[in-house]
């Protein structure tokens, strides 16, 4: 009995044995498989801005033009937009009706599709209110104000670090479309220009002399990290001393941070007649072995 129960599972098992040999050999002549990798190379973030140095000729001069050199049809598109820019002026406490107001017009070539007016009132020493307009020059977009003085003083910081000129200035970038190309540089003086500055930036060929001080950053500094570009210049034509100047962009163009102070100034002094004069002697041939 013992004999006839253990035989089915020796067929069972040799069964089993000459199967998988049997599929072994169907398979081994069959062709194997290979899955194919390609490496993806790491995402480049498009840069909204040009980084080619031979386009920030025409980018990097901001002209003011009194209303007298505005063309015809720039003259024309700020009377249309008059009321407009009363009424958000108004809203800052700068009213238009009171006094007497002068304009003129702030030409940044990075942001062509928008006219740019910087309006003035003038009522003596302390009592100077200034703020900009933007007019787009076409029916995309709107009417915004940039208040930076009034009567004298920042209404509720300086103009170049407010958080609602860098909301201004980034609706304003908006509205230029992405297709717009333009520099780092670019943009930056003219949000230097629209907070109230008159910038210039510093040649990067001077250096000090025994009567005259210069700026340490005397370059355009573009510093790329992760997630954004930071662009630092000097504004060499601010009194009483040159400004530093450094904002701080996303990828995609936006503005999250500005900076304004001193900058820093080198000075050359002549040396003494009867200064100490450091002698030196030669270093002695090492010895042979």
């Amino acid at each position: 009995m013992a004999r006839s129960g253990i035989l089915p599972i020796v067929l069972a098992t040799a069964l089993a044995t000459a199967n998988c040999a049997w599929m072994h050999s169907q398979t081994s002549d069959a062709p194997v498989a290979r899955a194919r990798f390609k490496v993806v190379p790491p995402a480049v973030p498009s840069m909204p801005f040009s980084t080619d140095a031979s386009n920030r000729g025409s980018e990097s001069v901001i002209e003011f033009r009194s209303t007298e050199r505005m063309t015809a049809s720039d003259r024309l598109r700020a009377a249309d937009a008059e009321s407009s820019i009363a009424e958000h002026a108004g809203l800052s406490g700068s009213a238009l009706e009171q006094g007497t107001w002068s304009y003129q017009q702030i030409v940044c070539p990075a942001l062509p599709k928008h006219l740019f007016l910087q309006y003035t009132r003038n009522n003596g020493v302390g009592d100077v209110t200034v703020f900009s307009a933007s007019i787009p020059r076409s029916r995309e977009g709107r009417v915004r104000v940039i208040p930076i003085l009034r009567r004298g003083y920042s209404l509720f910081s300086p103009a170049p670090i407010n958080a609602l000129t860098i909301s201004a200035f980034n609706h304003i970038r908006s509205e230029e479309q992405a297709g717009t190309s333009s520099s780092w540089l670019g943009n930056g003086l003219c949000y230097a220009a629209l907070a109230g500055a008159s910038p210039r930036v510093a040649p990067s060929d001077q250096e000090p002399t025994p009567h005259k001080s210069v700026a340490a950053l005397t370059a355009i500094m573009e510093v790329s990290f992760k997630g954004g570009e930071v662009i630092k210049f000097v504004d060499d034509a601010a009194t009483p001393k040159p400004m530093e100047w450094t904002m701080t962009f996303t990828y995609k163009g936006k503005l999250i941070k500005a900076a304004h102070f001193p900058s820093l100034m080198i000075t050359s002094r002549p040396v003494p007649e009867n200064s100490a004069v450091l002698k030196t002697t030669a270093v002695p041939p090492a010895a042979q072995d």
